[in-house]
């Protein structure tokens, strides 16, 4: 659906060329939830932009859905903008309207429909985000999640094929961030809708997105499926995502475990294996004794995973560290 090849941005500053994106490959399919990870001045943003030309590329091309949209006029920009909706993080939400006419702002713009149409185009829109009862308040009246609701409402006005997300939650509570994480599932499973989010928050991409790429100083640094990268990151730019978003203190745990007598490793167990009684199994066939020095249980996205640091002491360790190769977990001895 998306597919950049070799593209870059740098912004001219004096009589300086300031690249903010580095050349850059990247493909993102039809239909799936595709997230961009950085922090501040990555040039994550730069290249949400670059998708529907809000930013114009220093080079390299653009292909959305086979069409190179670089090579467009302005006739064809203000056609193609319209197949893109974009949601922001502080709603840009015009204050004088009320939630209706806010909706129905890109429609009026594109002028192709007559108000009779357009009044059941916002109705419908309001319905699919809850908001049907509030079609006559204006922002003020609303909630910082309802805001992002009516954003998400107008950005879908025009049925689009791509919805660009910036910073969607940064601005929400963790509940109010997890119903509007809920709301774009949803929008992404019953439109086929192809959906790039960008966050600096790793638990975003963990509860939303199908795969993720990790931008650090304008360069995809580390991608893949989320599960991938998020339990087994590469790069120290994404170890360190992940030791925040699960407040892990590596430097910590090497102290910690420091005076743990026996082999440490770490098991990754993701599905029905997550469930699996393997600990206990393991134990009786080879009479290691286990402790657990750390643990999780969580989802990413719809899929179950678990990750749990084990000391073994005892009994057959070599047995049992070929007994969790051949289970359905990823293992690592850590020491």
């Amino acid at each position: 659906m998306i597919d950049f090849q070799q593209v870059h941005k740098a912004y001219r500053v004096g009589k300086q060329d300031i690249p903010a994106l580095h050349a850059t490959d990247l493909q993102i399919a039809r239909g799936e939830v595709f997230g961009l990870i950085g922090h501040s001045g990555a040039g994550k943003s730069t290249l949400l932009r670059l998708i529907n030309r809000l930013e114009q590329p220093s080079g390299g091309r653009i292909l959305i859905d086979g069409e190179d949209v670089t090579a467009l006029d302005a006739s064809g920009l203000r056609r193609f903008r319209q197949q893109v909706g974009m949601i922001f993080q502080h709603f840009n939400l015009l204050s004088s309207k009320t939630v209706a006419d806010n909706v129905a702002l890109p429609l009026k713009l594109a002028g192709e429909l007559p108000r009779s149409a357009i009044n059941a185009r916002v109705a419908e829109l309001l319905a699919r985000v809850g908001l049907q009862d509030h079609a006559d308040k204006y922002p003020a009246q609303l909630s910082g999640g309802q805001k992002q609701r009516v954003g998400i409402a107008r950005a879908l006005a025009t049925k689009p094929k791509i919805l660009l997300c910036d910073e969607a939650t940064s601005a929400l509570d963790p509940q109010t961030t997890a119903s509007v994480l809920q709301l774009l599932a949803e929008i992404n499973r019953e439109l086929n809708l192809t959906i790039v989010l960008i966050t600096h928050e790793m638990d975003v991409i963990r509860r939303v997105c199908d795969r993720v790429a990790v931008m650090d100083a304008g360069v995809i640094v580390e991608s893949g499926p989320v599960a991938e990268v998020f339990l087994h990151p590469q790069h120290a730019t994404t170890k360190r995502f992940v030791q925040e978003a699960e407040q892990i203190d590596e430097n910590e745990q090497r102290d910690d475990f420091a005076h743990v007598a026996g082999r440490i490793l770490r098991l990754t167990f993701q599905g029905e294996a997550t469930y699996a009684p393997l600990l206990g199994t393991v134990a009786r066939e080879t009479g290691v004794d286990y402790s657990i020095l750390a643990g999780r249980i969580d989802r990413i996205k719809d899929t179950p995973y678990g990750q749990l640091t084990l000391a073994l002491t005892g009994g057959d360790l070599d047995a049992a560290l070929a007994r969790f190769e051949a289970a359905d977990v990823h293992l690592e001895v850590l020491r």
